[in-house]
């Protein structure tokens, strides 16, 4: 019997999400646990004001706020929380073009320290020009207006998916939003690898 192909799990998320951030900082200290169960993420960023309904640029409710302080409190994930919905249109757009892959990983990285960390909320909707350069990297107008072309189509998809929010894994079929601590997650993907990969050995047997 060969090795274990890797188990890809669609993760929605959407750069202005301060939970989608906490999601990140969460899932990068499992990495040693995703790695025993062969399991990696599908980073799909969406627009979530279309999703949702959320007015960019309008203040973030105040109950809102305090359930991202909440959450980032328990998790063990600091945050600097932008006061406003911030427009990610720009910075979801460079993800797309640049594809799977360690560039994309990078970028990323880039873009949740710059807003979560370093506060840099202005950057996120000129990400292209303000934090690209970060990496030194740059993209054309052409590959940034395909990616934004692909983030509304992505965005249409995660809604035919039954998505509402973010973060959000497509377990299957099954849409489970939000983020919970390490031993809660991982349970619940235990749990799912164990089945899918389960379901796949009678399929071929």
């Amino acid at each position: 019997m060969g090795p274990t192909p890797p188990l890809w799990i669609p993760l929605y998320y959407d750069f202005a999400s301060s939970l989608c951030y906490v999601t990140h900082r969460v899932l990068e200290r499992m990495a040693g646990d995703l790695s025993a169960l062969k399991i990696q993420f599908e980073w799909k960023p969406v627009d979530l004001t279309r999703l949702a309904g959320w007015q960019r640029g309008a203040a973030v409710p105040p109950n809102r706020a305090i359930n991202v302080a909440r959450v980032s409190r328990e998790l063990e994930v600091p945050l600097h929380m932008p006061p406003t919905w911030l427009d990610s249109r720009g910075a979801a757009a460079v993800a797309i073009a640049l594809g799977p892959g360690a560039r994309e990983i990078s970028w990323r990285e880039r873009v949740w320290s710059a807003v979560y960390q370093e506060e840099r909320f202005d950057d996120l909707g000129s990400a292209a020009t303000s934090l690209l350069p970060d990496l030194g990297w740059t993209l054309s107008d052409e590959a940034l207006a395909r990616g934004g072309e692909q983030l509304e189509q992505m965005t249409r998809e995660a809604h035919e998916q039954m998505v509402t929010g973010v973060p959000t894994f497509l377990l299957e079929s099954w849409p489970f939003g939000g983020i919970q601590n390490e031993d809660t997650m991982r349970s619940i993907l235990t749990r799912f690898a164990r089945k899918q990969r389960k379901r796949l050995q009678e399929v071929l047997h």
